[in-house]
């Protein structure tokens, strides 16, 4: 039975600039949150797990509302931009077809309607579907803060659960990807309770490309879901994969090094042993079938 349900009241703001979002929030810490799809932050108001005084909404600052692909540059997605609009995006899917992968992952299709990907990102949430994407093709945070723009990688975003690097006042206003690694694959393969409308018990993103510079002759990402308190990307399983060929015998090698990385909880939904050998097995048949998409 929910035992909150209904929204508890809170005024609902709707600023015009980054520096005056900035500059409402950093006067309310603690009181004041930025507003963006709202999928996460309404719920967890009615369940009674927040309570802000203020929503910030942040969608209709310039630029929130953008995406644009330069072939020279990359993408840039603005921070309102929804998962379904990077699924319909020809050249999202031409170009970034792993973040097109890992959106579509995410729960149902009204959902994605209102679900942002920097939304997904801000919620740090161990379990966060398109994280492992946004690592995986180097992602930076576009940051708007009270000394003004700055930009944020993700690979140090992260400090655990709900936590991040983003302090009072702080707007994310968008996300920008460097053009991918050239022939690169991906893949997204999530375990769940079922097909829709789940988080992830396990999540392995998986990310390939021809590299010369090393001896392999091939670089790989990894990133792992809901086995860690931050999204977890385990660096020995990626080095391993860069110094020896690339082999059935390698690759799952490097899945049992992933698994090793990782720190899982038992909750509800597996316990820590599942988590760890789901994470060996997802990531051995996701660099098996990335590296078939590389030669083949």
């Amino acid at each position: 039975m929910n035992t909150h349900p209904t929204l508890p009241e809170f005024d609902y703001l709707r600023p015009r600039t980054p520096a005056e979002a900035s500059e409402f929030l950093a006067r309310h810490p603690g009181e004041a949150r930025p507003f963006l799809g709202g999928t996460d932050v309404l719920v967890r108001m009615r369940d009674g797990f927040l309570t802000p005084r203020f929503l910030v909404d942040v969608k209709g600052l310039e630029g929130t509302n953008d995406l644009h692909f330069d072939p020279k540059a990359g993408l840039t997605l603005g921070a309102a931009v929804s998962m379904n609009r990077v699924i319909a995006s020809a050249e999202v899917r031409t170009h970034y077809p792993l973040l097109a992968e890992a959106c579509r992952s995410v729960a149902s299709y009204p959902l994605r309607t209102r679900a942002t990907v920097v939304g997904n990102l801000c919620n740090a949430s161990p379990a966060g579907d398109t994280i492992g994407a946004c690592l995986a093709l180097d992602g930076v945070l576009h940051v708007y803060g009270v000394n003004g723009p700055r930009q944020e990688r993700l690979e140090s975003f992260f400090l655990g659960p709900g936590k991040t690097r983003l302090e009072p006042g702080d707007v994310v206003t968008a996300i920008h990807f460097p053009l991918p690694p050239k022939g690169c694959a991906g893949m997204y393969l999530k375990l769940g309770r079922n097909q829709l409308s789940d988080l992830s018990i396990v999540g392995v993103t998986a990310l390939g490309h021809p590299d010369a510079s090393c001896p392999s002759g091939h670089r790989f990402r990894l990133a792992l879901a809901s086995v860690a308190p931050v999204p977890l990307v385990p660096v020995e399983a990626e080095a391993y994969l860069a110094s020896h060929p690339i082999t059935p015998e390698s690759l799952h090698e490097a899945a049992r090094l992933a698994a090793d990385a990782c720190s899982p909880i038992d909750d509800v939904r597996g316990s820590a042993r599942y988590r760890k050998l789901m994470v060996r097995n997802l990531s051995a048949t996701a660099l098996a079938q990335v590296w078939t998409q590389l030669t083949g």
